[in-house]
């Protein structure tokens, strides 16, 4: 058997696997962007072709423009605190510290538990009267707020579900970065008299940048995602003020039965998302890694 042979017969067990992927990805993409080309709707079911309609339709649509706009702050904002927080913890149960294997363990919890069920607790705890958070602000002088039922509290409600719940996930990868890196340049480092925070500035951070963007952009692809911590917290409101691009798309899509529009509204935001995360991506490569990367 010839080296082209050898080749061929080799990539031929990939073959079914690749199959499979592409059932699972591709037809679902192209069948949704053939909806999307559709009138389907309660009263027009079906595959009626419209053309661009629907296109044409949410150029002008300013809730899906907002939703984008609200989701971006949501997503950026939350995943740079996640990261903040994820590193600090990192550094903690690095070094040698007393139970820090029980600590390595408990960081990790809330990323075990589904985003429904937490923000079903979360919900519980953010309650105006009955709930703990308002009950611990107030012995300490504070509130009550109104966490869900005002436009700024409720969006800062649905970010502090977002960090308490992905934080850990950020904690896992940085703490493995961590743990992998050489110790030849922190022995330089002390041998040169520097202090903790010139180490970390010198010596941790730059080392672990490939780290730190692989976990910003996974975390940031993530976090345009979020639904399931809108739709139980606060279901889009007070009105629309939580309401993410996701959740905007399932009014439409199975609330309102505008199948078409949905799956337009659908294709718009993953042509969006992939462009904005591109460049994202690309930007924090050539910032802290350089521009020839």
């Amino acid at each position: 058997m010839g080296h082209t042979g050898f080749r061929f017969y080799k990539l031929s067990f990939l073959l079914p696997g690749q199959l499979v992927l592409l059932a699972i990805i591709l037809f679902p993409l192209l069948f949704t962007l053939r909806v999307s080309l559709s009138g389907w709707d309660a009263i027009s079911p079906g595959l009626g072709w419209t053309g661009l309609a629907n296109y044409a339709a949410l150029l002008g649509d300013t809730r899906f423009w907002e939703a984008m706009l609200r989701l971006s702050g949501m997503a950026v904002g939350s995943v740079l605190i996640q990261y903040t927080l994820g590193f600090a913890l990192a550094l903690l149960v690095w070094r040698e510290i007393a139970l820090r294997r029980f600590f390595r363990v408990l960081f990790l919890i809330p990323m075990m538990t589904t985003p429904v069920i937490m923000s079903v607790i979360w919900r519980t705890i953010f309650h105006e009267s009955l709930g703990p958070a308002n009950d611990l602000l107030g012995a300490i002088g504070l509130g009550p707020y109104p966490w869900l039922t005002s436009a700024n509290f409720a969006m800062a409600a649905v970010m502090i579900v977002e960090i308490w719940q992905w934080t850990p996930f950020m904690f896992l990868l940085l703490l493995a970065g961590l743990l992998s890196l050489p110790r030849e340049q922190f022995l330089a480092a002390a041998i040169d008299g520097a202090g903790p925070i010139r180490t970390f500035f010198n010596v941790t951070f730059p080392l672990l940048v490939p780290v730190s963007i692989g976990a910003i952009v996974i975390r940031l692809i993530e976090a345009s995602k979020i639904m399931e911590t809108v739709y139980v917290l606060t279901s889009g409101g007070p009105g629309t003020a939580t309401e993410t691009a996701g959740y905007y798309i399932y009014i439409k899509g199975l609330r309102d039965f505008e199948i078409g529009y949905a799956a337009s509204l659908s294709i718009t935001y993953l042509v969006i998302m992939i462009v904005l995360l591109t460049i994202v991506a690309k930007l924090l490569v050539r910032t802290f890694i350089g521009r020839s990367a």
